[in-house]
């Protein structure tokens, strides 16, 4: 045997173990997620289709925007665990009907923050960690927890924030009903450039149309704005 024969006898089975352990790691990460996402329902944070549907949207929204591919694994992941840090919101607060007091929205306020602090400890959701931590943020700079403006605001983040914003504005909830199609997107358009990035609600706009039936079929609203 040559020595070339040699190390491609020796090479071979390494790089096959490598792709091996590559594959379990992808397995472990997918099934880590979908074990989060679980929780959260559980929890009745969300509801699997709500998390979903933010998903889907979003990844399609990032790839009309030009992102990565690398980069629309982390979004998809910000779409689905976007909530993951209620987790240590007190139920008294997650569950109450009415307003809540300033000291409640306060705590409220600090779900992002507990969400990043959990799952940047995992290595491959660093990116997706920062999108949840910032995705509250307002293009104007209003937002919370760091008050980033603009650009300064992740592109995952802006994109979760538009589509989260608009799926709770259209689903109902057990206190209230969801808005009309033509109202949550006239809410939406009309904080374009001060909470959300014009260029994400633009993109979403297009998306969003065409497909408003089967959506609000399923979140048991309606398309048509009520007078």
């Amino acid at each position: 045997m040559t020595a070339t024969a040699t190390l491609q006898a020796v090479v071979a089975p390494s790089h096959l173990r490598v792709k091996e352990l590559e594959e379990q790691i992808d397995v472990m990460h997918t099934s880590l997620i979908c074990a989060l996402n679980q929780l959260l329902d559980l929890k009745d944070l969300n509801t699997g289709f709500h998390s979903t549907r933010l998903a889907e949207w979003a990844v399609r929204v990032a790839q009309e925007m030009g992102m990565s591919d690398s980069s629309l694994r982390n979004l998809e992941v910000a779409a689905l665990l976007h909530d993951i840090g209620k987790m240590g919101i007190p139920d008294s607060i997650l569950r109450k009907p009415s307003r809540l007091t300033t000291e409640e929205y306060d705590l409220m306020k600090k779900h992002p923050e507990y969400g990043w602090g959990a799952l940047r400890l995992f290595p491959t959701m660093e990116r997706a960690s920062l999108f949840i931590l910032h995705h509250h943020e307002s293009f104007d700079g209003k937002g919370y927890p760091a008050g980033l403006q603009n650009s300064e605001i992740p592109i995952g983040s802006r994109i979760v924030s538009v589509i989260d914003s608009f799926d709770a504005m259209v689903s109902s909830r057990p206190y209230r009903k969801g808005l009309p199609f033509e109202e949550a997107m006239r809410r939406l358009n009309e904080s374009s450039g001060s909470q959300f990035d014009p260029q994400v609600v633009k993109c979403f706009t297009r998306i969003a149309l065409p497909e408003m039936e089967s959506v609000f079929a399923a979140t048991g609203t309606t398309s048509m704005v009520v007078i």
